[in-house]
């Protein structure tokens, strides 16, 4: 089989999750979460249910396309960190990073899909379980990077407090979304309150993980 051939079929199959995965979105929108099925998104895309069901396996995965890179932020973060940086001031680097990028990984995903978010149970419990993946992601990273004993305990504190701060600072990005702010507005007042909440815990972790010189 051709190097061509296999980037044909490559294509085809990004187009199709693609075009799935637009679909979906659209009937989100318009009519909640809850309301729209598997088959529904499945003819309005013009593909089987066994087609949508073989790109995402769930119908929350729809809505959270983007999960992988939520979920791995911080952790990506800390093993792309320079020498002389700790765990803490990358996380805090590639959160700010999100901010002024108005990422929707980091909240701004804007008021609609908020909104569905809001009003769909499985998606809230969606949204939590990528949060505790993004802790133990975080957590065995450190681990790895700090070569910590299975028992050592320092690693897991400071994953479980990182990822409560991004995840205390999603939270209020997507009430403030909610509550009709404009995201620039958004992004601005998140800046400071990251600030503010990272350079509390720069006494406790600022010197941990710290890379060293090459």
């Amino acid at each position: 089989m051709g190097t061509e051939q296999l980037s044909l079929r490559e294509r085809k199959k990004r187009q199709t999750r693609e075009n799935i995965s637009r679909h979906a979105s659209r009937l989100f929108m318009q009519r909640g979460f809850d309301n729209v099925t598997i088959a529904e998104i499945a003819d309005a895309a013009g593909v089987s249910k066994m087609t949508v069901t073989n790109y995402f396996p769930r119908k929350e995965d729809l809505a959270w396309a983007l999960n992988e890179r939520f979920a791995d932020m911080p952790a990506n973060a800390v093993r792309a960190r320079r020498p002389g940086e700790s765990a803490l001031a990358a996380v805090r680097a590639a959160y700010l990073t999100q901010v002024a990028e108005r990422d929707p990984m980091a909240g701004f995903a804007g008021r609609e899909f908020a909104q569905m978010v809001a009003d769909s149970p499985v998606l809230v419990s969606r949204l939590r379980h990528f949060h505790d993946y993004r802790q133990a992601s975080l957590r065995d990273t450190l681990a790895e990077e700090t070569d910590a004993a299975p028992d050592d305990v320092l690693h897991k504190v400071v994953a479980a407090t990182l990822t409560s701060l991004l995840r205390v600072l999603f939270d209020d990005t997507v009430r403030l979304i909610l509550d009709g702010l404009d995201l620039d507005a958004v992004a601005e007042q998140l800046s400071r309150d990251a600030e503010i909440a990272f350079d509390a815990l720069e006494p406790a972790f600022g010197q941990y993980a710290v890379r060293a010189p090459q």
